[in-house]
């Protein structure tokens, strides 16, 4: 299971690190701070100053730990307001009110009156900074007449409330920063939603993103970790005047803080005093089933299921189609229709889950486990029960489309479905019918039957023998014992093998006017099997500048692959010195053929070259994410995206793939393969890849669908000598659509082009972590309501890295056709 990096937000200048304290931890009237002071807490647990975050020359008032090395801001005060000059101060009016000035002595920021006689504001060792009266008051939480705990930025500390006081309607959640040198509110929040069973939401802007499920009792019913913890303590307050939740750190020694980071990720962190650093304890999402509903309506998703997602029992998916693509969004619809009239309903137990979505349910903790089944039945819009509490006691009822269910191993509660009768124990009964006809048929064919089956068994160990020997010939074996202990299913290469004969005929001899074009792999064919099925021979030449480990890379690799946006693989052929890869014929070729020819590129009317954009979208979430393997492709560009009739993109030539472990974040390697152009900065310099790395190349991808324009192969810092620079300074100067592709026309939805071309500097930007997953990249093409976030300047190469730069690196022009990457190559 991948791991995401710690994020830091920001490292304080050495102004910041070496300031002078005012002489305590308390501000008064008489005396302001004024930037390079600071106050320190009682037990030097905490420090509030001015700082600026890396990279910005801004200052805010913030809170930071002073006990920890590394510098680590919990709380910013004006984090939408900063300060240009170190010249500002920090003060305490007469009636208790905070005010932020700066060198103008211009108010930027300030807490509002809290009407006090005598204030003093005072940083306390917990990190609150509070506002109350200098005499006579308790340092008690209702003693005070303003606390930044009550206004959090993207960070949970111990003893700090997240959700609603229900009297002053104040709302307390955490917004990630916008990034790591600016701490405006970012994209990503994490809210506590009242409605129904109250539970935690990530979001990304109004999207949601991942959720605790309801508190059980000791947990969240989506975090069953949560009971594992002993050194913390976990509180959920829902009472006539709030509903929060809150943690305490029960050893003193232990420094942990809850964060929402700006890749939208909720991570809980310890510090490590022997290695001084921070150290991931829990995060979230962790898996495919941690996004909210992937599998829809009364679908079940199990990480240990390929496909992940399933109908319950006594359901079937609403779209057959779609859910045969792996994609279950749609979910599942009942069989039978529930029968509330004669009472003849019941209900499945489903185990060890996740509570569904609990926004529209309704909760009694009065009742018992067998009230809330009663209780349930009586009322004709109920779809499922649970127990509200883990420890027993309590019920939550559903009446509507039950969402985001999912199975943990270990940890979950059980939940009850509500069916028709016909639906209850059908799979019992299926089996015993099943068990029935078994018999009749042994008793009645079993000579027969065991004949037939002895001559499949002949002829597929035939098949296979023949397969083994192909694939000896180039020394598969260690090859596919490594693929298996990656994590794939199954021993045996489950694809058809051709004889050379076959395709001999199928290309007619290989003729000339059959020949697609060539490339590094070697030249490709056009043929056909039988009357009807057009194929593409892709062949091994023997000067080839890729070679055997590539064709068995793609071999092994794309054949375990299904997917509408990644080109079909329909088997090979290996005999003597020749090797060939068989795929479906793409009949309208690689998208490169159309976008960089003027004529052919009017073809490309915007409807289609967004649906192509999708497209790729959504096949490369498909391989970093929802594949049984995870997938990074490494040579993504417009070449290897081939275009069937109807000119729907499919995602060719894994040759240069990479199978990623599922702990795996990225990878460095000597051996740099792809192609000038869409290789990302830290791919070409540094050797490092990940799945950014192919966010990067789709970024560039969607620059040129857009534009109809080729990115350069070498990146230099001038913004005119390639595609991506000059579309960040049109984006900077506001004129973003003169980058549209005149083919086009004027015709055209100009948010809609503007989203892309944002979200494809977002997926270009120099640092991998800046740029958002793919899951993200499908959500904010999709969504015309997302709130995305101001992209940063994008990654540009000028030198290569101290390693070996692959052949298929080297200066070309894309000349791909059918289904693979056809590249020309030029000498240097």
């Amino acid at each position: 299971m991948r791991r995401p990096p710690v994020f830091q937000p920001l490292l304080l200048f050495l102004s910041s690190l070496f300031s002078l304290s005012v002489g305590g931890d308390l501000l008064t009237p008489t005396q302001p701070l004024r930037d390079g002071q600071t106050l320190i807490s009682a037990g030097g647990n905490f420090e509030l100053g001015f700082f600026s975050p890396v990279n910005s020359n801004n200052r805010y008032v913030g809170i930071w730990y002073h006990k920890v090395s590394v510098p680590t801001v919990v709380w910013v005060a004006n984090r939408q307001h900063p300060i240009s000059e170190p010249k500002g101060s920090l003060s305490i009016t007469a009636n208790g009110t905070l005010v932020i000035t700066d060198q103008n002595s211009t108010a930027v920021w300030s807490s509002g009156s809290s009407g006090l006689t005598n204030p003093v504001a005072q940083l306390l060792d917990s990190g609150n900074f509070i506002v109350k009266e200098a005499k006579g008051a308790s340092n008690g939480p209702g003693s005070f007449a303003w606390q930044s705990f009550d206004y959090p930025t993207d960070t949970l500390l111990p003893g700090m409330k997240l959700g609603w006081n229900l009297t002053s309607h104040l709302n307390r959640n955490l917004t990630a920063w916008t990034d790591a040198s600016d701490p405006a509110p970012g994209y990503y929040s994490m809210a506590l939603d009242v409605e129904g069973d109250p539970e935690i939401f990530l979001l990304g802007g109004a999207h949601r993103l991942w959720r605790t499920g309801p508190w059980v009792g000791q947990r969240f019913s989506g975090i069953p970790e949560m009971k594992t913890y002993s050194m913390f303590t976990f509180n959920f307050v829902m009472d006539q005047d709030e509903i929060y939740y809150t943690f305490n750190i029960l050893d003193g020694s232990v420094i942990s803080r809850l964060i929402v980071n700006q890749s939208g990720v909720t991570q809980r962190l310890v510090w490590l005093e022997q290695s001084q650093a921070w150290s991931i304890f829990w995060f979230a999402p962790k898996d495919q089933c941690d996004g909210v509903s992937p599998c829809g309506p009364f679908g079940i998703c199990d990480t240990n299921n390929s496909p992940i997602c399933d109908c319950l029992q006594g359901f079937e998916p609403r779209s057959p189609t779609n859910w045969a693509l792996r994609d279950g969004s749609d979910g599942c619809k009942r069989k039978t229709a529930l029968d509330c009239r004669n009472g003849t309903d019941g209900f499945v137990t489903v185990n060890e889950v996740k509570l569904p979505d609990t926004s529209n349910s309704t909760v009694d903790m009065s009742l018992s486990l067998d009230q809330c089944r009663a209780m349930c039945l009586r009322n004709c819009s109920c779809t499922a029960y649970a127990s509200a509490n883990t420890s027993g006691g309590g019920c939550i009822i559903w009446t509507a489309e039950i969402t985001d269910l999912r199975v943990f191993t270990f940890g979950g509660q059980d939940l009850y479905v509500r069916l028709a009768a016909a639906d209850l124990g059908s799979a019992s009964k299926h089996s015993h019918l099943s068990r029935i006809a078994a018999i009749v048929v042994g008793s009645v064919l079993g000579t027969l039957l065991l004949g037939w089956i002895g001559c499949c068994i002949w002829n597929k160990k035939r098949r296979r023998r023949r397969t083994k020997q192909a694939m000896s010939m180039l020394g598969t074996i260690s090859f596919a014992n490594n693929y298996i202990n990656e994590g794939t299913e199954g021993n045996e290469l489950d694809l058809p093998s051709y004889d050379l004969g076959t395709i001999v005929a199928a290309t007619d001899n290989f003729s000339i006017k059959n020949k697609l074009g060539e490339g590094g792999f070697g030249p490709v064919y056009k043929g056909k099997l039988g009357e009807e099925q057009e194929i593409a021979v892709k062949r091994l030449a023997k000067t080839s500048v890729q070679g055997i480990d590539e064709f068995k890379n793609e071999v092994m690799l794309i054949a375990k692959l299904q997917h509408r946006n990644l080109v079909q693989l329909l088997g090979c052929c290996i005999q003597g010195e020749e090797r060939m890869l068989i795929y479906e014929y793409m009949p309208n070729k690689s998208l490169d053929a159309f976008l960089f020819d003027k004529a052919k590129a009017a073809l490309l009317d915007w409807q289609t070259r967004y649906n192509i954009i999708a497209g790729i979208a959504r096949g490369l979430l498909y391989l970093h994410q929802d594949s049984r393997l995870r997938i990074i492709h490494r040579d993504l560009k417009a070449s290897n995206i081939l275009l069937d009739k109807e000119m729907n993109p499919k995602i060719s030539d894994f040759g240069m793939a990479r199978i990623f472990g599922g702990d795996e974040a990225e990878v460095n390697t000597h051996r740099v393969v792809g192609t000038y152009g869409y290789m990302s900065p830290e791919y070409a310099m540094d050797g490092i890849f990940s799945v950014k790395s192919d966010v990067f190349s789709f970024g560039v991808l969607v620059l040129e669908i857009t534009s109809g324009k080729k990115n350069r192969g070498v990146y230099y810092s001038n913004r005119h000598t390639n595609l991506l620079g000059h579309a960040w300074y049109l984006w900077k100067e506001g004129n973003g659509l003169e980058l549209v592709d005149e083919s086009i026309g004027y015709s055209f939805p100009m948010a809609e082009v503007l989203r892309c071309i944002k979200v494809a500097l977002l997926c270009v930007q120099e640092h991998p972590e800046d740029r958002p997953t793919m899951s993200s990249v499908v959500l904010m093409l999709g969504s015309e309501s997302a709130c995305l976030p101001y992209p940063k300047q994008p990654g540009f190469v000028a030198t290569k890295g101290p390693f070996e730069i692959d052949s298929s690196s080297s200066k070309q022009d894309s000349l791909t056709v059918n289904d693979l990457s056809v590249t020309v190559f030029e000498a240097r």
